[in-house]
């Protein structure tokens, strides 16, 4: 369950990112590890998100067979849902495996426009 709490200043669009260098997923194909830095950066509506459930989420993946593609899409379903933001985006930068490293993006609702100059 991702806990969240009262966005401190809900008329103000401003900007959180969250990095997690330690993302572990399965991969389903092979049953091999896979390793991520998952970056979230959303802008809030009336809530946040709460850092240790965000953790013990993110953990819950390590033993789950799931491609980076799915994985980086359900991050997006499930957090978005937990505290409807303005705006959404998490970005799966996936460890180098058979010569390939992947990245893979997913966004939801509109950014408003300057807001990411350094995000």
């Amino acid at each position: 369950m991702i806990e969240t709490f009262p966005n401190p200043k809900p008329g103000r669009p401003f900007v959180i990112r969250h990095e997690c260098p330690e993302f572990t997923s399965v991969c389903p194909k092979t049953g091999q590890p896979d390793f991520a830095t998952i970056i979230l950066t959303y802008i809030p509506n009336e809530t946040c998100i709460e850092l240790k459930s965000l953790k013990l989420y993110y953990y819950s993946f390590r033993n789950e067979g799931i491609y980076y593609e799915a994985v980086v899409n359900r991050l997006l379903d499930e957090l978005a849902a937990s505290c409807q933001p303005q705006y959404m985006r998490v970005t799966g930068h996936f460890n180098v495996r058979g010569g390939i490293g992947s990245v893979v993006y997913a966004e939801t609702g509109p950014a408003p426009e300057g807001i990411f100059t350094n995000a």
